[in-house]
């Protein structure tokens, strides 16, 4: 099913998000193609781009924001207020993030379970621009400034992992 939306139409990157989401659920992860993905959100491949690296992004996308969240609220937190409950507020506000995309929670988890898709807690602006732009040498000394980094793929002999930090 194809939506004709035009490319002026606000929120591209949720878009694309449902768009890719739908055609994994429908065809499959492997299956799907970015050119089919920017289709399916009325939008061109270079839009989606412009968002994301490459199908696997669009699938962990809202890792990076949850994670922004948590770090957020606690580091917003008073002084006066004890580290454990900074992070029970945390875990509220991350509570309700989670609660709000529930469905779209459980099909996304459905896609990655199906196919065999893991991602480590990593920053994606980070990483895979990182390791094409810099290489391998220079990737694996920046994740030692930002702790342990670790990419999973489902396609043996593909995968990359470095460890860093203290």
């Amino acid at each position: 099913m194809i939506v004709g939306m035009g490319r002026w139409e606000p929120n591209a990157r949720g878009r694309l998000e449902q768009a890719a989401l739908e055609l994994y659920v429908e065809r499959g992860y492997e299956q799907t193609t970015v050119a089919e993905i920017a289709e399916r959100a009325g939008l061109t491949e270079r839009t989606f781009f412009r968002h994301f690296a490459d199908k696997r992004e669009v699938l962990f996308a809202g890792a990076g924001a949850l994670q922004e969240l948590l770090v957020t609220a606690v580091a917003g937190a008073p002084d006066a207020v004890a580290p454990l409950e900074a992070v029970a507020a945390a875990l509220e506000a991350a509570g309700a993030l989670l609660q709000e995309r529930r469905e779209y929670s459980r099909r996304r988890q459905s896609v990655i379970d199906a196919n065999h898709l893991t991602l480590t807690p990593y920053s994606n602006a980070f990483g895979k621009s990182n390791f094409r732009r810099k290489g391998k040498g220079e990737f694996y000394r920046s994740a030692g400034r930002h702790g342990r980094v670790e990419i999973k793929t489902n396609t043996p002999g593909t995968d990359v992992a470095g460890l860093g930090g203290e």
